[in-house]
């Protein structure tokens, strides 16, 4: 039971909601859904079972403000599973998230099977009379010092163990590559909470055969000492008559090349531990490198600077340079005045790496040779990235970096992992081959490994060929180790743990997603989704689950997964919160809660609850209006037929698009569609809007993989509308943005008293001195940190939360300071401004987009995506139409409720009127109905997506027999199926008919 709620929006509700229902919450945007859900009935659950720990536990949490409410009883511990990204560390992938990972590196630790990297053998152990042959037989006569390990990788101060070592009789250590007398080593001050390494030295040798006996018994203590492993440190028998290191162990040692791994553990298989990630990328799989393609205009020659960074508008050196650029030319015999693509392949690689040799350069003058010297070119790649790491000038790294892009780590291929680590396998494959599957794909593998049905033939479709040379020859001897070793006890619990997490993300809809995806790439939706099967698979009863809007980004098709994960979790005995829009979630949920009636100071109140069908019949609620179809967005009558250009993308084949031919008509809405997965975000972002921003915008972007694309003529310029926020700080506000605060702060210096005292309209910026208060610098409150409480923010006690000093509050425009102005809704503003047409306009258009609730100050750090987006689509409205402009956007109804959604619309119809093009990426079936032509890809995610199923009117796709879209548009009222094309009609006769939608059912089981 909550009483009295009145955190932001909400006017002192109280509401009862049940305990161990799937409850969902909605309303229009602005209405305080998420207010009620997160900001206080979330935060209050949080607040107390934080507040149950101690004061020394409570400081490194974050503990959340008491929320605005008078009472909440009957609460159970919450968890939230909101929409923000996992995390944005490179080195946090879809493995490691759902710690499918974690049971990986147990697996491959406990029953990997080591070979060696270079001959593909399986590594057998060594004895110490084998370790003693070969110091003799390869080193011969060198001085060896023998060494035990006893610590490795460990954080400590180890006086003790040092204390230890001399009492046992030991005289000498080397502590992190030093050699130290016992007694010195005793008075070091080791770091704590540093990792270091400690040997003790077992014997000081020279390696000869008449000292055999001593050498062998010096090598079985060493083992013996540094369980079973012996470290061999020979200070004369490097190449270059340096030191020289051996490691050997009586488990791992390749017979022919020796070489050798230390005792399997699961941090070897990390590429988060230095013990396992590559040494050249740290485990990153990625480096910056510098992109031929940035920095090369392959349009222009050189002479006319296709070389960008030593153009006039690069970083410099051109002129420096062209000497030696003419003479590479005359060495190679290529023209400087020849476009960069029609110049051969060895001329592009030199200009670019170098020759690899000094060549000779001849002067001759009037015909006659006057000089002849040899010179060097290092090529244009090493020369900036001999700049970047030489240069100490923040300002040229900055320039420099506009010329690299993330590419593959050489070394290890993108794997993250060391050569030794990839040598050892389990089933036949290693780690990164295992996590480079999709979640399908391990599903049905570890199903094989746990079956113990692992053949030849059952893993060939899983190798991809990343077994080569000599390996390949020994690959069958793999699967008959596997299928012993997985009789073991040790396989069975891991199997176990991996297959059931992988069953949660395939019950989720997102087993098209590859373990080794980095997290900082999923959309909010999947993000939400991955957390949502971990706490599924977590088994926790009597928990308050809320989130928010977990079906963006699914298809129809896979909602019915979702709603099922989702009653599972309520089956198990837990309270289900559920912030959301679908109309499918909500006729599924146990209890329905409608916020409203309108958005900010006009919601704020429950307009109804109870049932799904008791909140459809309620007269007084605008989704059940919806719901009951008394209100719906409408069919448009004609579809658009557009201008008769065409966008054609050819080849596209980047991620899993399968070299697919898309064609966009111009001057319409085309939406794009299809499963989760299914290569729209690929197609529209990663090869359209990264090709038409490169050559339209003068952008430094590289796009994905594609042969070409046509019809870019008929464009001047694309413009994306995505959910990334407006601003990074809380000084950008939808005011700031739109630019209508400019204008604003203009009309405040044409006012009698600001003319009076000089003031110009930096005097009324909150960003610079002047006019801002100096107390919080503009800030309005000031932090106060509580230590293990939370921290603070209280209103500047100079200006009051004002943000302005006293003179600039003494100017006024109609009775309002700027910082009323700031204070007002876009509804109020648009009635105060009504008189300067230019604020008003932008005024209206924020009005139209829904957002008329929405303080014009209000910091863009608290706008949801859907708010930032409909900020932008209000910003871009306010700007002049060419007719030639192509829009992107991804989702934009991502937050929206149907009637906002209605709005959204008519404001995308005034786009496409001006003669513009909107490209929309989107899931929504009102959206889908609204649009002149759609793009369906699929027929699924991941490795079975990457095509285009279906394209057309909605009415064509309602016809399609193969389209999972056109499946469900058909059941769209309004929508009337077109006559299926001849080539579809053929697909009639060849696909299975489609499966009559099952009736939903009561809790009785009555249809």
């Amino acid at each position: 039971m909550v009483r009295g709620a009145k955190e932001h929006n909400l006017k002192d509700i109280t509401v009862e909601l049940p305990r161990d229902q799937f409850i969902v919450i909605t309303g229009v945007s602005g209405s305080g859904k998420s207010t009620l859900a997160f900001d206080t009935i979330y935060a209050e659950g949080q607040r107390r079972y934080v507040e149950s720990l101690s004061a020394y536990a409570r400081q490194f949490l974050g503990l959340m403000e008491k929320p605005d409410v008078e009472s909440i009883t009957g609460l159970s511990p919450a968890i939230s599973i909101d929409q923000r990204t996992t995390s944005h560390n490179p080195r946090s992938t879809v493995g490691t998230v759902t710690e499918i990972h974690d049971y990986l590196r147990l697996l491959y630790a406990r029953v990997g099977t080591p070979y060696c990297p270079i001959c593909g053998r399986k590594i057998e152990k060594q004895s110490p009379s084998e370790i003693t042959d070969r110091l003799i037989t390869e080193f011969p006569e060198k001085r060896a010092i023998l060494l035990a390990p006893v610590v490795r990788g460990r954080k400590g101060e180890y006086r003790k163990l040092f204390g230890d070592l001399r009492r046992e009789g030991y005289a000498r250590v080397r502590v992190d590559g030093t050699l130290y007398e016992l007694d010195e080593a005793e008075k070091l001050k080791l770091e704590k909470f540093e990792k270091h390494d400690v040997d003790v030295v077992i014997d000081r040798v020279t390696l000869r055969e008449t000292d055999r006996s001593r050498i062998a018994e010096s090598v079985e203590l060493g083992l013996r000492r540094g369980e079973s492993l012996l470290r061999v440190l020979m200070p004369d028998a490097g190449e270059d008559g340096g030191a020289h290191e051996e490691l050997y162990s009586e488990k791992f040692a390749c017979p022919e090349h020796g070489s050798v791994l230390e005792e399997l553990e699961p941090r070897s298989f990390s590429f988060n531990s230095p013990y396992g990630a590559c040494g050249d990328c740290a485990g990153l799989g990625t480096k910056n490198e510098f992109s031929p393609d940035l920095v090369i205009d392959d349009k222009l020659s050189v002479a006319e600077g296709a070389i960008l960074p030593w153009s006039k508008k690069g970083t410099g050196g051109g002129v420096y340079y062209w000497d030696k650029l003419q003479a590479l030319a005359e060495h190679l015999d290529f023209s400087l005045k020849t476009p960069w693509r029609e110049l051969p392949a060895t001329a592009q690689n030199a200009i670019l790496h170098g020759p690899g040799q000094p060549f000779e350069v001849v002067y001759k003058r009037g015909g006659k040779e006057t000089m002849r010297f040899m010179t060097e070119f290092e090529g244009v790649i090493t020369n900036l990235e001999r700049r970047y790491s030489d240069t100490e000038s923040d300002f040229m790294r900055e320039k420099l970096e506009e010329l690299m892009e993330l590419s593959p780590c050489p070394t290890c291929g993108g794997t993250r992992y060391k050569p030794e680590i990839l040598a050892v396998r389990v089933g036949g494959l290693n780690i990164a081959q295992v996590g480079g599957m999709s979640v399908l794909e391990a599903d049905a593998y570890f199903g094989k490994l746990q079956d113990g049905a692992l053949d030849h033939d059952a893993i060939a479709p899983y190798l991809k060929g990343h077994l080569g040379g000599t390996a390949r020859a020994h690959a069958p001897r793999h699967y008959e180790y596997v299928q012993n070793a997985f009789g073991a006890a040790v396989s069975v619990p891991v199997l176990k743990a991996i297959r059931t997490r992988l069953k949660f993300m395939v019950d989720v809809g997102l087993d098209y997603l590859s373990l080794d995806r980095t997290a900082n790439t999923l959309s909010g939706g999947e993000a939400q989704r991955i957390r949502l099967a971990t706490q599924v698979g977590s088994g926790l009863t009597g928990v308050l689950y809320v989130l928010d809007e977990p079906s963006i980004g699914l298809h129809p098709k896979d909602n019915g997964r979702l709603i099922g994960t989702l009653k599972n979790l309520r089956d198990l005995g837990n309270t289900l919160l559920v912030v959301e829009h679908d109309e499918d979630t909500m006729l599924e949920a146990d209890y329905l809660v409608d916020m409203g009636p309108g958005a900010g100071v006009h919601g704020g109140e429950v307009v109804a609850v109870g049932t799904p069908q008791e909140v459809k019949a309620n007269p007084n609620s605008l989704t059940g209006k919806y719901l009951r179809g008394e209100l719906k967005i409408e069919v448009p009558e004609k579809r658009r037929r557009g201008n008769g250009k065409k966008l054609n993308i050819y080849g596209a084949r980047e991620h899993n698009l399968l070299n697919v031919d898309a064609e966009i008509p111009l001057g319409i809405m085309t939406v794009v569609t299809g499963p989760s997965g299914s290569g729209k975000s690929t197609l529209i972002h990663d090869i359209l809007h990264a090709t038409l921003a490169r050559e339209l915008n003068g952008a430094k972007t590289t796009p994905g993989k594609y042969d070409r694309i046509e019809g870019m003529d008929h464009l001047d310029k694309v413009i994306e509308i995505d959910q990334s926020p407006i601003g990074r700080t809380p000084r950008s506000n939808p005011a700031t943005y739109t630019g209508v605060f400019t204008e604003i702060r203009d009309l405040f210096t044409r006012t009698n008293e600001a003319r009076r005292r000089g003031y110009l309209a930096g005097r009324f910026s909150f960003n610079v001195k002047g006019g801002r208060c100096e107390h919080c610098k503009g800030d309005g409150v000031m932090k106060i940190e509580m230590n293990f409480l939370p921290d603070i923010y209280v209103p500047c006690e100079v200006c009051k939360g004002a943000r302005y000093n006293r003179e600039t509050l003494e100017v006024k425009y109609n009775h309002k300071t700027i910082s009323d102005i700031l204070d007002m809704t876009v509804e109020d503003a648009h009635g105060f401004f009504e008189a300067i047409p230019n604020i008003e306009r932008k005024m209206q258009l924020l009005l139209d987009v829904g957002l008329g609730y929405m303080r014009i100050g209000q910091p863009s750090t608290t706008l949801s995506g859907g708010e930032a987006q409909r900020i932008k689509l209000a910003s871009e409205l306010s700007k002049r139409a060419t007719g030639k402009t192509i829009y992107i956007l991804d989702e934009p109804t991502t937050g929206l409720h149907f009637e906002d959604v209605r709005k959204l619309m008519e404001v995308l119809d005034r786009l496409v009127e001006g003669g513009n093009t909107l490209v929309i990426i989107e899931h929504n079936l009102d959206v889908m109905k609204r649009a002149d032509h759609i793009i369906d890809l699929g027929p699924e995610g991941g490795v079975r997506g990457g095509t285009i199923v279906a394209t057309g009117t909605p009415e064509e796709l309602a016809a399609h027999p193969t389209s999972y879209t056109g499946e469900y548009l058909s059941r769209v009222p309004g929508i009337v199926a077109a006559k299926p094309k001849k080539e579809e009609r053929e697909l009639v006769l060849a696909a299975p008919a489609r499966k009559p939608r099952a009736k939903p059912r009561d809790k009785k089981g009555a249809a």
